[in-house]
């Protein structure tokens, strides 16, 4: 029997460059009440492929990420993150600044640090942040000074225009600390980021530390120490975490068969996947795609 991909089952969006700019790796859009979308564009799962933020000034259109339904606030600032799920429900008038880049604008940065700040990371599958009458002002200029800089075509753009993000990048990590703030919220650390990094890669082919360990030059016990460590998590979790929140996406957005999700993510054995999803959710898949989908609908 043939199994899709997890990118088959759910597709993946590219970055579309703005064709009158002609940079393929950023792009900023301002709306005003000017965005429209076919009916065809409704309730279709997808992910994108990089990195998609939006500063609402004005709206209240409805829609999802991965299992959670959001109704556009104002005067708030929405992220995510190429590995998420969307999904519209429903489109209202919006006014708003929207900015997208791809994991190559990220990756111009020399010394990497805005690939490990939690804004990117996302740690906790975030997606929504509160903003003061402070942080509107803030973002808005920054947001403003990043849009001049975006269509003046000016020499050296890339790097004015990393720099500002850098600027606005820092500025919402440091939100996302407060507003994420919890017992599990994951600190600085460079072992700690590589090896979740790998696990983003492998979480679908490798389920045991001790592969990572390999990957990573290093002793499955001395990973299990550092990861413990500098999360306060065993090792192991955050394999098992990535592996259920991807099982319930596909739960949620898909109809396929348990068998077939259990194959998707590395399980052979169909029991075994029902028994690993219990014992961390608390509720078989069939369950949980029962009760979340009533939830929905």
């Amino acid at each position: 029997m043939y199994y899709a991909d997890t990118e088959t089952v759910i597709p993946k969006y590219a970055f579309e460059p703005d064709s009158n700019i002609g940079n393929k790796m950023f792009r900023i859009n301002k709306i005003d009440c000017g965005i429209s979308y076919s009916g065809a564009d409704f309730l279709v799962p997808h992910r994108k492929d990089y990195y998609f933020f939006v500063f609402v000034r004005q709206g209240n259109s409805r829609h999802w990420i991965d299992m959670n339904p959001y109704t556009l606030k104002p005067d708030t600032f929405y992220f995510t993150v190429p590995q998420q799920v969307h999904l519209k429900e429903e489109a209202q008038p919006l006014t708003g600044t929207s900015l997208s880049f791809s994991k190559e604008f990220l990756a111009m940065e020399e010394n990497g640090l805005l690939k490990q700040l939690p804004i990117i990371q996302n740690p906790h599958n975030g997606h929504e942040l509160s903003l003061n009458s402070q942080d509107i002002a803030f973002i808005e200029d920054i947001i403003d000074k990043i849009n001049t800089e975006y269509h003046a075509k000016n020499n050296w753009q890339q790097s004015m225009l990393m720099a500002y993000m850098r600027i606005l990048l820092i500025y919402v990590s440091r939100l996302y600390t407060e507003q994420f703030n919890n017992t599990d919220t994951i600190p600085d650390g460079v072992l700690l980021q590589k090896y979740l990094s790998r696990i983003e890669e492998s979480y679908k082919e490798l389920h045991e530390v001790t592969a990572y360990a390999d990957m990573l030059n290093i002793s499955a016990g001395h990973l299990s120490e550092l990861v413990k460590e500098q999360s306060g998590k065993p090792a192991i979790a955050h394999i098992h975490e990535r592996l259920i929140l991807e099982a319930k996406r596909l739960l949620f957005h898909t109809d396929h068969s348990i068998k077939e999700i259990a194959f998707q993510l590395g399980f052979e054995d169909a029991s075994y996947f029902n028994r690993f999803f219990k014992r961390i959710s608390s509720q078989t898949p069939l369950e949980y795609r029962n009760a979340t989908r009533e939830m929905y609908h």
